[in-house]
């Protein structure tokens, strides 16, 4: 009698179960980018998210220099803004932020380009020449201000020495004396201060741009203008875009320049939406007042920036 015996039933293997869906588990990896980023948030929340909100209140309150000791600052609603928009002054400041703004990015970034230009072309002493452009940027703000403010002396300043002694001029320019030419002598010490950080950038954007792509342009007759405009400008574009944008941010918000130079004189004609601030806050001591056209500032930098990378981003798509 013989007996058989059943095979033993396969296995089967089963697939993993597929995780539930939903929120992720904390694993241990993502404690660790937590780990990392945590400081970094508080770090923005601290040193900015904190105080922008402080100024947003503050501008709905009478917050004055009384407030400091009986720590009353009652709200008032749109009061200080009202109070901006009417201001004599603000009108004033606001066209002169334009064309500060304007003159300044118009001027550092055709000089920085065409430096650029100039420096992407090997010769002696290339690298040296590049470094003391970096100087303005090496040089506190103040001890630049002090330095342009004995340059553009209207008695004794080197510059009316300079123009007397080649017959340019005969009577001394009041350069920060005058209504007349105050903005334009802030300009243009604005200009020198941004040249570096425009040089720097689009030297760098030049430095990425093939060879090849020159060569080729020769051969189809893109020589010179042409070269520029078809090669340089396109391929430059992303650089360039980030130039202006960050440079209109940073000259929007220009305060310790023009408080060096001119303090916002003479008659107001250098007086900006963030000197004016400046006054409203630490001279008037109307901080609730100060704060609105505070914020009044960077609604302008948030509305500009937004408008241009929208554009920019267009351009991008239909390129």
């Amino acid at each position: 009698m013989t007996t058989t015996q059943n095979p033993a039933p396969a296995k089967t293997s089963r697939a993993p179960a597929a995780a539930p869906r939903g929120r992720p588990r904390l694993t241990g990896d993502l404690l660790i980018r937590y780990a990392f980023v945590f400081p970094a948030l508080i770090y923005m929340i601290a040193f900015f998210g904190y105080p922008i909100i402080k100024n947003v209140v503050m501008s709905f309150q009478a917050y004055d220099f009384t407030t400091f000791f009986n720590g009353h600052a009652p709200f008032i609603g749109f009061d200080n803004y009202a109070a901006t928009f009417s201001d004599p002054i603000f009108l004033r400041a606001l066209g002169n932020t334009a064309l500060f703004t304007i003159g300044s990015i118009i001027g550092q970034f055709v000089i920085g380009m065409g430096l650029a230009l100039y420096f992407r072309r090997k010769f002696p002493l290339s690298g040296f020449l590049r470094s003391l452009l970096l100087l303005p940027w090496l040089l506190p703000m103040i001890v630049s201000a002090a330095v342009w403010r004995w340059i553009l002396e209207q008695d004794n300043g080197a510059l009316n020495e300079f123009l007397s002694g080649i017959g340019l001029v005969s009577d001394p320019i009041p350069w920060l004396n005058s209504s007349d030419t105050a903005l334009i002598a802030v300009i243009m010490v604005n200009i020198w201060l941004g040249i570096p950080f425009n040089v720097v950038l689009l030297y760098s954007g030049l430095q990425s741009i093939p060879d090849e792509l020159y060569e080729a342009g020769q051969l189809d007759g893109a020589t010179g203008w042409k070269s520029f405009r078809h090669i340089t400008l396109p391929m430059l574009r992303p650089v360039v875009s980030v130039v202006l944008l960050l440079g209109v941010i940073y000259t929007i918000k220009v305060l310790d320049l023009i408080i060096g130079l001119t303090g916002g004189g003479p008659a107001n004609a250098t007086q900006t939406l963030a000197t004016r601030s400046y006054e409203m806050s630490f001279i008037e001591f109307d901080f609730g007042q100060g704060a609105a056209l505070s914020n009044i500032l960077i609604l302008i930098a948030l509305a500009f920036s937004l408008v241009y990378l929208r554009a920019n981003a267009r351009a991008a798509q239909n390129g």
